[in-house]
């Protein structure tokens, strides 16, 4: 096998610049800001370079692509193990995507700049890392270090009560992990590797617990990171309190781990129990779209709104990954991936708003599409992407789910499931619509004359958000296309 560097380059370069602008202690704040916009520029370049060489043929399908291995801690037969594919990949170009825009969205921050864009670089590693990882304890190792730049951008940076939070979202994914950990481990126990390619379907040797026991401890891990009801309850805070770039991944990159992982590990390593349990999972999937679509309702600030609508979102995903059908598992990698653009659009433009306005109560604001027409319209494109506008990813996305799980044959009654799900849609449009209203129109408001509209940098930022969610709108194409690639293995594995 020939061993390349690009994944590895794809994954530490970030961290690479965090070193070098933690190391010139005397680099101007401007300057710090150029470093971290130029390390995370190549990186993305670098995930569209593999985007663009990534073989689509038929022989490709099911082999990982670019992969890297060396023999890490021989005592446990772990190894350095990088790779994509049609799954993974667009996670990849997801979250290097969002570090150059986090950057960007980050322009103006003064409080320690160095120790902030430092802190930001790190997080992009440790989720890039997860998505390329082949090996689970590599795979564990990197899922736990996005806690550590998480906490600091939080509790430095963030607002309201950001120790709280932070020290919440830590608590509540230390528990997760360690329910994961217990699960990797009786994992090797039982097969004696922890190569997520070699345990991919294979489970015949006897296990030291019942399998279904290993699903769902691994399953609890990513279920308290997508979130699933009712294991979301840290999001909420996380969100409302973060700042606005930390904001942007933690909606865009970091909660995509959480489904990630459970196609990854739970259904492509226990296909029976995925199957056995499908029933359970989009029951619970349903519930998150409603009650978060529900919740989100009731929200007045408007950070802490886009935050239960992620939650309402992630259903969707729920719902697509464990209807278990080829079309459905298409559509919950593409939510994943438009999700990730649409709400890190949403969450860059309630910063904006905050940051012009020095106010996030849908009580106090209204009028401001005459103070600032640029965000007010770039907004309404994000809302209206959200609630699943044709043309839009937000639609390519839900549409190829809702039809890929109502047609599914691996679980009983999942028209009706489906159903109950496409009413979130109804939901959705009734909350985005009312937020846009109460923000932007009805009679202006004499405290806000004045205040600006977007300036250049942030509408180079929120214009390449609006690209990215047209294109995939328009061209769904050119993300299923690669996606089905990496869908197609589980199939047979689920012989459906």
């Amino acid at each position: 096998m020939s061993f390349n560097f690009i994944l590895s380059a794809i994954v530490f370069l970030p961290v690479i610049g965090a070193v070098v602008i933690a190391l010139l202690p005397r680099l101007h704040p401007k300057s710090v800001r150029f470093v971290a916009l130029l390390f995370t520029l190549v990186a993305f370049a670098l995930s569209l370079a593999v985007f663009y060489q990534f073989d689509r043929s038929l022989d490709a399908i099911g082999r990982m692509q670019f992969e890297e291995k060396v023999l890490w801690v021989p005592a446990i037969n772990a190894h350095y193990h990088l790779g994509v594919d049609g799954l993974s990949l667009p996670m990849v170009i997801l979250m290097t995507f969002l570090g150059v825009l986090a950057v960007l969205v980050s322009w103006r921050v003064e409080l320690r700049p160095r120790e902030y864009f430092a802190w930001l670089l790190f997080l992009e590693t440790s989720i890039l890392g997860v998505f390329c990882s082949l090996d689970l304890i590599l795979f564990f190792l990197f899922w736990e270090l996005e806690l550590i730049p998480m906490y600091f951008l939080i509790s430095i940076w963030g607002s309201g009560r950001k120790e709280y939070s932070a020290i919440k979202y830590v608590i509540y994914t230390l528990a997760g992990s360690a329910f994961m950990l217990a699960g990797i481990l009786t994992l090797y126990f039982a097969t004696g590797t922890l190569s997520i390619v070699e345990l991919t379907g294979v489970l015949n040797v006897k296990p030291v617990i019942p399998l279904a026991a290993m699903f769902f401890l691994l399953f609890i891990g990513f279920a308290v990171k997508l979130p699933v009801f009712p294991l979301h309850t840290w999001l909420p805070d996380a969100h409302t309190d973060a700042p606005t770039a930390a904001s942007v991944i933690l909606a865009g990159a970091l909660l995509k781990m959480g489904g990630y992982g459970m196609i990854r590990v739970c259904v492509s390593i226990f296909p029976g129990i995925a199957l056995q349990y499908a029933q359970l999972m989009v029951a619970l999937a349903v519930v998150n779209v409603l009650y978060g679509a529900g919740v989100t309702l009731r929200q007045k600030d408007l950070k802490r709104l886009i935050a239960y609508s992620s939650v309402s979102h992630m259903g969707y995903v729920l719902l697509g990954i464990f209807a278990l059908s080829q079309v459905s598992l298409v559509g919950a990698t593409l939510q994943m991936f438009s999700h990730g653009i649409v709400t890190g659009l949403l969450f860059a433009m309630v910063g904006l708003v905050y940051e012009k306005s020095h106010e996030r109560n849908l009580d106090n604001l209204g009028g401001l599409a005459r103070q600032m027409p640029v965000i007010a319209v770039v907004f309404t494109i994000a809302g209206l992407a959200s609630l699943g506008l044709p043309g839009t990813s937000g639609f390519a996305a839900e549409f190829i789910t809702f039809v890929g799980s109502f047609s599914s044959s691996a679980v009983k009654w999942i028209q009706i499931y489906t159903i109950l799900g496409v009413f979130g849609v109804v939901l959705t449009a009734g909350y985005i619509l009312w937020m846009l209203q109460r923000v932007f129109y009805g009679p202006p408001q004499e405290k806000f004359d004045g205040v600006p509209d977007a300036d250049t940098v942030d509408k180079v930022c929120i214009f390449t958000f609006v690209v990215a969610i047209m294109l995939v709108g328009l061209y769904p194409a050119i993300l299923t296309n690669v996606i089905r690639m990496g869908v197609e293995p589980l199939i047979i594995l689920l012989g459906l």
